[in-house]
């Protein structure tokens, strides 16, 4: 189809069991006759580590199993909600791991991918909270808590999000334009793509005589959201 496509905050929950049959409907019709599909975090609404129960997404991981068996390339990097997937869900997905920050080419396009938090450094809260996340051992500790706890302390994070969400304006919580020059400009990069702050747009702009465009993902509390990149053009469709 000459079209490679990308997706991200899709927060896939048990909570919204529509939101997983539109996922999984959109993986083995549309995904399925795409040349890659790039998933740019926050696949699910917490992950709590690969060996903990998912018996919610069990067909979704049947899909994504089925995508790359049938030698489609998937690839996955992590998001803020997510970031304790690992070698485990790799090998039962076949899906690719990537890296927090890499540069893709597709067809014509040099395009650097990531999450989108890193780039949020006005949301000094929000970074100090990364910072925590990243550290392997509090990691280490984690994953070796009883799945339970595991499942109260993702349950707690998700509420203390929600306040804190409600308590900070929109402008601390979106990009950092500095930072998004300085994260294209360090991989050379014109084009970039990123999710997490909910704001699908296709931005360009011009800094230091370069033009550059940044293609934000939706999420998918509401409708389906993606990313198609063909030879030609970037554009962002929706669906139901």
């Amino acid at each position: 189809m000459n079209e490679t496509l990308f997706v991200s905050d899709v927060h896939l929950d048990a909570a919204r069991p529509r939101i997983i049959d539109l996922f999984n409907t959109f993986l083995t019709e549309r995904a399925a006759h795409a040349d890659a599909l790039y998933i740019l975090g926050d696949l699910f609404e917490y992950w709590i580590g690969d060996d903990a129960p998912y018996t919610q997404y069990k067909n979704t991981f049947h899909c994504l199993e089925q995508l790359t068996s049938n030698g489609l390339p998937v690839y996955f990097l992590h998001g803020n909600r997510d970031f304790l997937i690992a070698k485990q869900f790799s090998e039962m997905t076949g899906v690719n791991l990537l890296t927090e920050e890499q540069v893709i080419q597709v067809y014509k396009h040099k395009i650097l991918v990531m999450h989108g938090d890193t780039l949020c450094t006005d949301d000094l809260e929000y970074q100090r909270f990364r910072k925590k996340t990243q550290n392997k051992f509090l990691r280490w500790i984690v994953l070796h808590l009883p799945i339970r706890a595991r499942q109260s302390l993702a349950q707690h994070l998700r509420d203390t999000s929600k306040q804190a969400v409600g308590e900070k304006s929109a402008d601390i919580m979106d990009v950092n334009q500095q930072a998004v020059i300085n994260a294209m400009q360090r991989h050379q990069v014109n084009t970039l793509i990123h999710g997490h702050t909910h704001r699908p747009a296709i931005h360009e702009f011009t800094a230091q005589q370069q033009t550059f465009k940044r293609a934000v993902l939706g999420d998918w509390y509401q409708q389906g959201n993606m990313l198609r990149v063909t030879p030609e053009d970037i554009a962002l469709s929706y669906f139901n």
